[in-house]
């Protein structure tokens, strides 16, 4: 449209133009003329200004905010609580530095900047240093047992195969009252399997049986599946199975493969 009215207007003042050249013309008619010719400059001038400003403004504006995925993964955490993460991992292998650390910059975190330092750790399967979070987090005053920071930190530990690590929590979790879900009873029933420890895996399938909350079917095929090389405790766990669960089946594979690695 901006273009268009240019157009007419330049049409206009080249008639204009053609008529003083082929006419006698009074003077007012010319100075009617070459004010019109001044106007259209100023027009055209002023158009290609903001035709400029709304074609680059957007480029040349930026808020100083990171663009991409990086921004999108890391907006809800604080400047201060991303110094720590990078500390922390930069002084993970000094026992000097990392305690430092630790008392000049950790402990004066907020509580949202804290617990956001030990989710991000947990992503990142800084099991370590999450674990070192967590017991930093228990020491302060504004701490009340909460069964999802356990939760979170108990799975992680699972996966990263620490499970010494795994069951001083589960002692400490139980010492605050909290009982686990059907997740964590799964992910840590797994683990246990997965290293080579059926006993512990069936101490936490007793506490399973033990908690408030109705026991799932999932945590007890993990463990069927996982107590195939044992079929003493795979039996006292089917019987269980099919008390809780009588309109669920289990696969039973040839007996051939039992007591095999």
């Amino acid at each position: 449209m901006a273009i268009r009215c240019l157009m007419r207007k330049w049409e206009t003042c080249r008639k204009a133009s053609i008529f003083l050249t082929s006419n006698t013309t009074p003077l007012t008619i010319i100075r009617d003329n070459i004010s019109s010719a001044l106007s259209l400059r100023h027009i055209v001038a002023s158009s290609v200004f903001e035709y400029k400003n709304v074609c680059v403004g957007f480029r040349e504006y930026h808020d100083g905010r990171p663009r991409g995925p990086l921004w999108r993964g890391k907006k809800l955490i604080g400047k201060e609580a991303l110094y720590v993460i990078s500390g922390l991992k930069r002084f993970k292998d000094d026992e000097d530095k990392l305690p430092k650390f630790i008392k000049t910059h950790v402990l004066r975190l907020l509580k949202m900047d804290l617990i956001a330092v030990l989710t991000e750790l947990e992503r990142q399967q800084e099991v370590s240093l999450a674990l070192m979070v967590f017991k930093v987090m228990q020491k302060q005053d504004w701490y009340k047992p909460d069964i999802f920071l356990y939760k979170d930190l108990i799975i992680a530990l699972a996966r990263a195969k620490r499970m010494d690590d795994v069951l001083e929590m589960w002692e400490s979790m139980k010492k605050e009252d909290l009982f686990p879900d059907s997740q964590t009873y799964t992910e840590v029933i797994r683990g246990f399997l997965s290293s080579g420890s059926p006993a512990d895996a069936m101490n936490i399938y007793e506490d399973m049986k033990n908690s408030p909350d109705p026991p799932e079917e999932l945590p007890f095929r993990i463990l069927l599946k996982g107590l195939l090389p044992h079929p003493l405790l795979r039996n006292k766990v089917k019987q269980d199975f099919e008390e809780i669960f009588p309109d669920s089946s289990i696969y039973d594979p040839p007996q051939e493969i039992f007591g095999a690695r």
